[in-house]
């Protein structure tokens, strides 16, 4: 794993479940997401584009 990418949850994230969220590190070549509950757990890595096109899915 990339120790030394930076992580941050969403604004959402802010309710009664605040720990019950994923956490998104952005580095160049990829968009890294993980559990907030597991932070030393598997890490899903989307390239940009794909990042792009998920997100824009999710807020429909």
């Amino acid at each position: 794993m990339n120790q030394n990418l930076v992580w941050f949850k969403s604004s959402y994230s802010s309710g009664a479940e605040a720990d019950s969220c994923v956490e998104v590190a952005v580095a160049p070549a990829a968009i890294h997401i993980r559990d907030s509950k597991v932070a030393d757990g598997p890490q899903l890595a989307l390239a940009p584009a794909a990042w792009t096109k998920f997100v824009a899915y999710t807020g429909r």
